[in-house]
């Protein structure tokens, strides 16, 4: 199975995603205007998925980015139905934080043969919620609570775990809506555990934010987005910067 979207993770730092809830974007226009200020500020990549969004409003949204930009779309999905063909990758998510089977293994067993048989490059990734200063969505829709940020050896470890398990990505989500981002501190203590490519996504709502986590692999942004779309127009003289 080819590793071209793992690799161009692997490969740098600073690197930007643009999390699409697909529930949310059923417009045409939208994203239109979206692509066009993402590739401005040079975005690479778009996520795509939400806890509730249905396969019907998941393919438009695939379908749509495909065919008018070049930035790779990946899936993040929220359940099982989330899966589109027309993806260039998808981050298969066992969601360690929490104890519920449905989402460590549960919600895979139900489409793997399907997947399988795509032409999808999918990435076994280790799913950490973290503590973002209120419920998520994700937190809500999986019944799991989020992992405390001052308990940093607790993170560090259940990340290691995922490495041990044969993950190939990290990823620490303080969830949708968090007012708080993952602490950089938390960072710092897992990249000194392991050389697993990190990605970094809730609460990010400020250039300061993303600078002060600029040393992991992906920073994704999605809620910011929803409400001031010329956030794009900070990042590319972030991203000029970097």
């Amino acid at each position: 199975m080819t590793t071209r979207l793992l690799n161009q993770i692997k490969a740098r730092t600073g690197q930007i995603a643009v999390l699409i809830d697909p529930e949310k974007s059923q417009d045409v226009e939208y994203l239109r205007d979206l692509i066009k200020k993402a590739e401005f500020a040079g975005i690479d990549y778009f996520f795509v998925g939400g806890s509730t969004a249905n396969k019907t409003q998941l393919d438009f949204v695939v379908r749509t980015l495909k065919a008018l930009t070049l930035i790779p779309v990946v899936l993040f999905p929220g359940n099982y139905h989330q899966v589109s063909e027309d993806a260039d990758a998808m981050l298969y998510l066992s969601l360690l934080s929490g104890r519920n089977p449905e989402y460590l293994i549960g919600q895979h067993i139900q489409n793997a043969a399907d997947i399988k048989a795509m032409n999808l490059e999918v990435i076994p990734t280790a799913y950490l919620l973290i503590d973002g200063g209120k419920q998520s969505a994700v937190a809500y829709v999986s019944q799991t609570t989020p992992l405390p940020q001052d308990q940093i050896s607790l993170i560090t470890n259940t990340a290691i775990a995922g490495e041990l398990q044969g993950k190939q990505l990290i990823y620490l989500d303080a969830g949708s809506g968090a007012t708080e981002s993952v602490d950089p501190k938390i960072v710092k203590a897992l990249q000194g555990k392991t050389t697993l490519p990190l990605v970094v996504g809730g609460g990010l709502r400020s250039i300061e934010q993303l600078e002060n986590l600029i040393s992991v692999n992906v920073l994704v942004i999605g809620n910011k987005l929803e409400e001031d779309l010329d956030f794009l127009l900070d990042i590319r003289n972030l991203k000029a910067k970097n």
